[in-house]
């Protein structure tokens, strides 16, 4: 602990941003670059405690509280106070293998449960974070490792996203021969499709797979397993075969007008955004667009503020946002204590960006959408809502019920679909005869296998919907479970040992 009064001294500063109205000119990432400085002064906020409540990494009431990969926090922020950045990436990259990720675009559970954050703003641990793995790709310390020896052991992982890759990585530096399958065509999963520019730059990502490529580990892309390769010719070329393949079944608001033309998913919007933009600059109109359309956005999360960050540089005529729960309060409820996740209000980039645009938030609260109508056509031209109230049942279990004389009429022409996703894509884990339980593989924590012998599930696809810290949590620990069952041991960390 560096400086010991810092917590007491120091106010807590953020990464600058860019002008919201001037970046939505472009489809760059938001945040400016980082000061030493200030991320000199915001690691001396750190409190060094002697139980580091931020890499706890664990769910309380349903929602991820400090850090799941647990990033060893309080040493590499004095690193930072006292300018030794070098040192500090060696620490943070004894956890996390894709600092430059989950600088940008995770959660920051380990935020919300740090000590500080009990009576202060917490210690910018997400922007301290970013700013050590830039700063080590900027100064070159980042560079290929070659595996010194080779086990002669193969495994196939299906799935590119960051479990994916996280358990390519390690099973690559233990020496077994790693070959990475991915559908689309590019490598990242989600983290090259499902998010967009404004969040990460892909060339961020396109960085860490060509860097993994030096290292040893192979990507075959535009190869769909079951469909351009069968799971009975990868349990043959291979010793052992991870599922990473995500969740990505998305959920549907299955109500009158579903089919009306303009109603879609948010994730094929943002996928085929960020493809068109990365092919051909949008020439080539493979997009769903929302140039002069009203837009509205079903769903309060993460995905659905990605749509209207995309929908603003699209020029779409209006935007707004439907969530189904009330706002959140201002500082924590009692229910909400510490060190819980917060659920509290906050504006998020793409709420900036619409307040900048719009003059005011666009989000609406504790609305239900009922029924989309089309035109003669079947071109979608209005939706149709009823406010909703929030109480508890005779069982103290909250309800939402309708409240009469609320319903409203909406202008669409293009509504996306933001509400989660049901369970990873069913077909595969099928084709390879894996055990489902609750729509997603079964396979426990720490042990990965399912019932197929040599078959291994690890992150979304095995625990449902989750963050990237968990994704990467999974891939290591399901590495290290892979490692031991092709060599009798591993060497490899695992968490179990934190």
């Amino acid at each position: 602990m560096g400086k010991a009064t810092g917590f007491m001294e120091i106010k807590r500063e953020e990464a600058e941003q860019r002008d919201p109205v001037e970046r939505l000119k472009d489809w760059k990432e938001y945040s400016a670059p980082f000061s030493d400085e200030v991320m000199s002064r915001q690691g001396a906020r750190c409190m060094d405690c002697g139980t580091p409540f931020c890499h706890i990494g664990m769910e309380i009431s349903g929602a991820t509280s400090g850090c799941p990969v647990y990033n060893l926090i309080p040493e590499w922020n004095d690193l930072v106070y006292r300018g030794q950045w070098k040192e500090a990436l060696e620490r943070l990259t004894k956890t996390n293998n894709f600092p430059e990720f989950t600088g940008r675009v995770c959660p920051a559970p380990c935020e919300g449960s740090c000590t500080v954050a009990i009576s202060d703003p917490s210690v910018a641990i997400k922007d301290i974070e970013q700013a050590i793995i830039d700063k080590g790709f900027e100064n070159g310390w980042i560079s290929p490792r070659i595996p010194e020896q080779r086990t002669g052991k193969k495994v196939a992982i299906v799935g590119s996203g960051p479990a994916g890759l996280a358990s390519a990585d390690q099973l690559n530096q233990a020496g077994h021969l790693v070959t990475v399958f991915e559908r689309d065509d590019r490598a990242g999963g989600l983290l090259m499709y499902g998010i967009p520019n404004m969040k990460l730059e892909k060339d961020v990502v396109e960085r860490r797979i060509r860097l993994l490529e030096q290292e040893g580990v192979e990507f075959i892309v535009n190869t769909e397993v079951g469909k351009d390769i069968t799971p009975e010719e990868l349990k043959q070329k291979y010793d052992s075969v991870i599922l990473c393949t995500g969740a990505q079944k998305q959920r549907d608001l299955v109500i009158e007008g579903r089919k009306s033309k303009g109603v879609d998913f948010a994730m094929n919007y943002l996928a085929s955004t960020t493809k068109s933009l990365l092919d051909s600059n949008f020439e080539d109109g493979n997009y769903i667009d929302a140039k002069g359309k009203d837009v509205i956005v079903i769903g309060g999360g993460d995905t659905g503020a990605d749509c209207i960050a995309t929908a603003l540089r699209q020029e779409a005529n209006s935007i707004v946002q439907f969530g189904k729960h009330p706002q959140l309060p201002l500082a924590r409820s009692a229910e909400n204590a510490w060190p819980e996740y917060p659920q509290v209000f906050s504006l998020d980039y793409a709420h900036k960006e619409a307040k900048a645009k719009f003059g005011e938030d666009i989000r609406q609260y504790s609305i239900q959408t009922k029924k989309f109508v089309a035109d003669d056509n079947g071109n979608l031209k209005e939706l149709h809502t009823v406010e909703m109230k929030k109480t508890r049942d005779e069982n103290g279990m909250f309800v939402y019920e309708e409240i009469p004389g609320t319903e409203k009429a909406w202008p669409a022409q293009l509504v996306l679909i933001a509400i989660g996703f049901e369970g990873p894509e069913q077909p595969v884990l099928k084709q390879f005869g894996v055990n489902i339980a609750n729509r997603r593989a079964e396979a426990e924590y720490g042990d990965f296998s399912t019932n197929v012998e040599g078959v291994f599930a690890a992150g979304d696809s095995r625990r449902g919907q989750s963050l990237i810290v968990w994704a990467i949590n999974e891939g290591r620990e399901v590495a290290h479970a892979v490692d031991k069952y092709l060599m009798g041991t591993s060497t490899l960390p695992t968490y179990e040992a934190v």
